[in-house]
């Protein structure tokens, strides 16, 4: 419900969802159940690879912090939106407005790094199978990921310091269920330009050239697996990335289709819909993907099903 008289400048209206108020209660169900089920199956992963001594591989120390951070990353937004669907108090506290921006930002950053950190080590893996092991070293996977965390967090604090410089004008009424950085600007009396520049520039380091390189390795893991003769290999090398690769379409997927084709109605219900997709969806499927679709998880799990009943007999 959209308030009529304004906000003071220290709090925003978040409006949330585009749903009926006699449907709040479904999908406050669905969503938290959509919310529980991630948590659980990512930690699930992460318990997976810690028992499993054969997991201990640098595409499974990869997809680790990918399930922890999936989990950060619903939880960023999710437990609020569903706090706001049971009180129906849609006000957020600007400082909490901008922490919850900065976390989203930087979770959404360190997901796009280590998607790409996987796209190397499944490149190395294929293309040169024979230097995987001293290519792929410990110290180069932590290096990885240290700095993915550092780049994420750089990123998202050029965006959260720059907003100190901005004024906001009486109507602080954001159309969206989470603190979406596009959406506040539009708020702003102040000049925005520095900040789109910043967006734009620090978009094309954490999305555009991650996602260049996720296309160029698997544009060489492709040109090689034509090469392998046996169809027994082929089928062997797109075992190894194919999680992956689903897991990127369904990623980058939406984000394109949401930031880079907008929809041509003036309407943002459906922006704020497709949102869903990459905040809550995506993360939700991940361990589905991963589980379902490696055969090395599912031996992971039965190991852990198998001890778990012999246990309690």
């Amino acid at each position: 419900m959209r308030r009529n008289n304004h906000s003071s400048a220290s709090e925003f209206i978040l409006l949330g969802l585009p749903i009926w108020p006699e449907q709040q209660g479904m999908f406050f169900s669905l969503f938290l159940a959509m919310y529980l089920t991630t948590v659980l199956g990512n930690l699930l992963i992460i318990l997976l690879i810690r028992l499993d001594s054969r997991l201990h591989t640098p595409m499974y120390f990869f997809l680790s912090h990918l399930a922890f951070t999936d989990i950060s990353f619903s939880s960023v937004t999710v437990p609020k939106m569903l706090n706001n669907m049971q009180t129906q108090d849609q006000s957020i506290p600007y400082a909490e407005y901008i922490a919850q921006m900065y976390f989203f930002i930087f979770f959404t950053d360190l997901d796009n790094f280590l998607l790409t950190s996987m796209a190397y080590d499944r490149f190395v893996a294929i293309c040169h199978p024979l230097h995987y092991t001293t290519i792929m070293t410990q110290e180069l996977c932590t290096s990885l990921v240290a700095v993915s965390w550092v780049m994420s967090c750089v990123s998202a604090l050029s965006h959260t310091l720059l907003l100190a410089r901005l004024s906001f004008c009486a109507d602080t009424t954001i159309p969206h269920f989470f603190c979406d950085l596009a959406a506040l600007l539009k708020l702003s009396c102040s000049d925005t330009s520095l900040n789109e520049l910043v967006i734009f520039t620090v978009g094309v380091a954490v999305i555009t050239l991650p996602l260049i390189c996720i296309l160029t390795s698997y544009g060489c893991i492709g040109v090689t697996i034509l090469k392998v003769p046996s169809t027994k290999g082929i089928c062997r090398a797109l075992s190894t990335c194919g999680s992956h690769l689903s897991v990127v379409s369904l990623y980058y997927g939406t984000i394109i289709g949401l930031y880079f084709f907008p929809s041509s109605s003036t309407s943002s219900d459906k922006n704020v819909v497709a949102s869903v997709m990459y905040t809550v969806v995506t993360p939700l499927l991940n361990p589905f993907i991963y589980s379902l679709r490696n055969k090395d998880m599912k031996g992971a799990l039965e190991k852990l099903f198998n001890r778990a009943t012999i246990s309690s007999q």
